[in-house]
């Protein structure tokens, strides 16, 4: 075609801003066939087309766009391709839709006249309910095509009956829009996909962990004697070349040397984990690992590092077989007992061993193993061989017999144990998605809202529960930063403490040093306190709140009463370092109780103001690091349960019953999942 028959540059360009008008027109109009036939709780368009119709109006606009491509061809102009990516594009819109939820807080609708107080946890429950939902989704979106549950299953290798079933569920979930078990369901593909078993060591900060891998591993690549390290467990694979695989938040990975661990694992480098990794892998030439295994350094419990507790308890149900330490030099505690308990519960078998044995004479240390033993039995009903390990050269047979008889059997058959563990799950899974068909399948025969009140009430305290997360956040946090600054206040506490010692003859006298110290720690303890008692109530509300809804929908399984408050069982220490005080008594307990007080809190804060100070500063960090992960940990247990009883409670109240196909749909589903259920345990 030659120039002067054709259209110049700014009349093809104006052309084809006309046609691309019209394609938005036409999608618009295909919006509207859509809309008119959505269950939008807002609907804009009433339906008047009959299906017959509807397809007229798609086939027009099909043959439209159709003649427009071939218009614009003929023409000598190419359309453009696709500018930008759906799941993008999808995921900036979910980002709005988070900040107009955000708008809908009870702080943002002052402005329109004061919220009342008793709508405020509420009001917050619901913005929490749709930003979680919304999140969740983007989260979903910016996995990417990797992370696609059906792609996954299609690439797994294995022919099994797990995958079968597996396929069968995911078919389901998707079907039914289950979108509450498609992290469940993400979880054992992980699993599927990992040929590794999973040995996992638990237990308190300074127990041993540590060590004991290096020992086992004959490589001394984890750091030892860090007190506090960071909540991430560290898992340690197979490899012909060492190295350390640290993921980001940000979904980026980065290979550093052996050397450079400590700088992601250690509280001193890696303070709250500012740099936001999420996993750390240690490969290793190790030939006990050669053979699949795959073992796990975890965060200490308790004391200091509670931190790091959440992430190690979150960690828990993921592993293949669980070792807790239990330090000869210590006791066995609540936190170890509640371990090995929490491991049980997941289906998970758990070893019991004795760390630093060589602290102890060999009639002790069986008495001290007899004792765990039969602890164990009595609080959580299970018979458990303890066994006595040590590092130490002169006891180092003992780590070595306990690997040999314990651990290494285990390689042959690791395998079958991880399927063992796998059909648990996918028995779970299977057994909760029965369950929300049922639902449905009772609505078809009941209709909706079935004792409405009652099911009001669940929502409403569900929704209310959610709702405070904020509030004790925001409070406990304050209470941190309030402690931060209370070193003065300590350093009179801790004077006046000493100045009644000395004016109170009846008493018998304290070391100055040690009455001073234990005051700071009351002083401590004092704020403490009402960020634990705090927490302790709000997770007992979030209890309640999982109790009522439970209850409701006759659910085989609630979470124990116990299971949030457990969480809170210890909060950090203040630990002020070795203090060294000197005041003569004599020069002033004959000044009076004012005076005295006034001269003994100058003379403290001349020698000790400083450390105190800092002391206070740290400590109100370490709370403040504490309650950002238990409310982080209580939120992820809470919403864990509530995610699933909400979807549930929402389908009883739904506005509609399910249209005859979908009822028969459900029907056959039910029937697929139950003839699943033999072959599934063979």
């Amino acid at each position: 075609m030659s120039s002067h028959d054709s259209l110049n540059p700014y009349q093809a360009s104006r052309l084809l801003v006309n046609f691309k008008y019209v394609d938005q027109l036409l999608s618009e109009a295909e919006s509207i066939l859509v809309a008119s036939n959505s269950k939008s709780p807002f609907p804009k368009y009433r339906n008047e087309l009959t299906p017959a119709q509807v397809k007229v109006v798609q086939d027009y606009i099909a043959r439209v766009r159709a003649q427009m491509v071939q218009a614009l061809k003929s023409l000598g102009i190419t359309p453009p391709g696709p500018q930008f990516g759906a799941a993008h594009s999808i995921r900036v819109n979910l980002e709005f839709a988070d900040i107009t939820f955000a708008e809908s807080r009870p702080e943002a609708l002052r402005g329109y006249g004061e919220v009342s107080p008793a709508v405020v946890p509420e009001l917050n429950g619901v913005v929490n309910e749709m930003s979680s939902l919304v999140r969740k989704l983007s989260g979903y979106l910016a996995q990417g095509l990797g992370q696609d549950l059906e792609g996954r299953l299609k690439r797994l290798s294995q022919t099994g009956n797990e995958i079968e079933l597996l396929r069968k569920l995911e078919q389901v979930i998707n079907t039914h829009g289950l979108i509450e078990f498609r992290s469940a369901l993400s979880i054992i593909l992980d699993r599927l996909e990992s040929n590794n078993y999973q040995i996992a060591i638990f237990g308190r900060v300074s127990s041993g962990k540590s060590s004991l891998l290096n020992h086992i591993l004959n490589a001394d690549v984890l750091p030892v004697g860090v007190n506090p390290i960071t909540a991430i467990p560290t898992r340690i694979a197979y490899s012909t070349v060492p190295r350390v695989i640290i993921s980001h938040m940000d979904g980026k990975a980065e290979e550093v040397g052996i050397g450079r661990l400590h700088e992601f694992v250690s509280e001193q480098h890696n303070p709250g984990n500012s740099k936001h990794v999420t996993r750390i892998t240690v490969e290793l030439p190790s030939e006990r690992l050669r053979d699949g295994a795959l073992f796990v350094d975890t965060p200490g419990l308790g004391s200091l590092a509670t931190a790091g507790a959440t992430e190690t308890l979150a960690y828990l149900p993921q592993c293949d077989l669980g070792v807790v330490l239990v330090d000869a030099g210590s006791t066995l505690t609540e936190e170890d007992l509640s371990t090995v308990g929490r491991l049980y519960e997941a289906a998970i078998p758990a070893l019991v061993i004795l760390s630093k044995a060589d602290l102890l004479v060999h009639e002790d240390r069986e008495r001290s193993l007899e004792y765990i033993s039969r602890q164990v039995e009595s609080h959580l009903g299970l018979k458990i061989s303890v066994q006595p390990v040590s590092i130490r050269d002169t006891h180092a047979n003992l780590l070595d017999d306990w690997f040999l008889h314990e651990i290494q059997p285990l390689y042959a058959k690791h395998q079958q144990l991880a399927q063992e563990s796998l059909r648990r799950k996918i028995g779970a899974l299977r057994e909760s998605v029965e369950a929300a068909l049922k639902v449905q399948l009772e609505i078809s025969e009941k209709g909706p809202k079935q004792d409405g009140q009652r099911l009001r009430t669940a929502e409403a305290q569900l929704r209310r529960a959610a709702g405070k997360f904020e509030d004790v956040n925001s409070f406990c946090l304050k209470a941190s930063d309030t402690i931060h600054d209370w070193g003065e206040v300590a350093i009179s506490r801790a004077a006046s403490a000493v100045a009644g010692q000395w004016l109170n003859k009846s008493e018998e006298e304290t070391d100055v040093g040690e009455l001073v110290s234990h005051s700071l720690v009351e002083t401590a303890t004092v704020g403490a306190n009402q960020i634990f008692e705090k927490l302790q109530e709000f997770a007992g509300t979030l209890s309640e709140a999982l109790g009522v809804a439970a209850g409701f929908l006759e659910v085989t399984t609630p979470p124990g009463k116990e299971e949030l408050p457990n969480l809170i069982k210890e909060m950090p220490r203040l630990d002020a370092g070795p203090l060294t005080v000197s005041l003569q008594k004599d020069l002033l307990a004959v000044l009076g109780r004012g005076l005295t007080e006034a001269r003994v809190k100058k003379k403290l804060r001349d020698q000790i103001g400083s450390t105190v100070d800092e002391a206070f500063q740290r400590y109100g960090r370490m709370l403040e690091l504490w309650i950002r992960r238990t409310v982080a940990e209580l939120q992820r247990r809470f919403d864990s349960h509530a995610d699933a009883y909400r979807a549930q409670l929402e389908r009883l109240s739904a506005a509609e019953t399910p249209a005859e196909n979908e009822v028969e749909a459900i029907q056959r589903d039910l029937s697929i999942l139950s003839t699943s259920r033999v072959q599934e345990v063979v």
